[in-house]
């Protein structure tokens, strides 16, 4: 049974697993979205929002922790710039997972992993027809 276990291992080592989802969140800080599977993408959804939640401090502290965690020298500077400026009112779930269907060669459940940038916007009242 696997109780307690939060991980997916995908099928890969360690140090491949833990590559596989520095690149991705490399790759969405870059590109602000990715399409990847499923599985995937619920798996990178937690480090993309705990490397957002490091980039609100600001800090040098909170700078080199998330250099440390990404691939390029150009995420680390997109995320303090832009991504986590864009974040500073939300309090989680800075991303959002849309399902596009499954892959035509193997079958697996792909979709579209990107940032929650934008503001809701309120919604105006139905104005009343006399």
């Amino acid at each position: 049974m696997r109780h307690q276990r939060v991980m997916k291992k995908f099928g890969r080592s360690t140090e491949h697993r833990k590559m596989l989802m520095r690149s991705l969140v490399t790759n969405l800080i870059l590109a602000e979205s990715i399409k990847t599977t499923l599985p995937k993408a619920k798996e990178a959804r937690k480090d993309a929002d705990k490397i957002v939640t490091i980039a609100k401090k600001g800090d040098l502290a909170a700078r080199r922790l998330a250099a440390s965690r990404l691939l390029d020298p150009a995420a680390v500077q997109k995320l303090f710039d832009k991504i986590a400026p864009a974040m500073k009112d939300r309090q989680g779930g800075y991303t959002r997972i849309v399902k596009l269907g499954t892959r035509k060669g193997d079958g697996s459940e792909t979709c579209v992993l990107a940032w929650v940038l934008e503001k809701p916007e309120a919604e105006e009242p139905a104005k009343e027809v006399k």
